[in-house]
């Protein structure tokens, strides 16, 4: 396990802005409530409250990846609007300390769903 600190960054924020994810023209996941994550050189990812996705929709995989600073990732794939995104959706379930507050959300591959909208 590796902690953020100024040479690798990691922040979470709550994002004010509504955040709809859609696939096939299916709303996948809407909530008020996401997460914004920054980390080091990557762009911001959303991570939405599982209470927010139509957990239906999702379906787990055998892919699994580890981060050193986040932990162990499982992965989803999505069937919505007659179209199948394979390991679109990743979750850290037990996620390491530093980054807790993810604990319990989903983020979503952007390029393997129609849109990731803000308002």
């Amino acid at each position: 396990m590796k902690l953020p600190g100024p040479s690798h960054p990691i922040t979470i924020a709550p994002n004010p802005r509504r955040v709809r994810v859609t696939l096939g023209g299916t709303v996948v996941a809407e909530t008020a409530r996401a997460l914004t994550l920054r980390e080091a050189g990557y762009g911001p990812v959303q991570y939405i409250p599982r209470e927010d996705a139509r957990m239906a929709l999702l379906t787990r995989t055998d892919r699994s990846t580890h981060c050193p600073y986040k932990g162990d990732a499982g992965y989803y794939s999505i069937e919505a609007g007659g179209r199948r995104a394979e390991n679109a959706v990743w979750s850290y379930e037990a996620p390491f300390p530093a980054v807790a507050e993810i604990a319990g959300h989903l983020a979503f591959y952007p390029d393997r769903v129609d849109a990731i909208d803000e308002d």
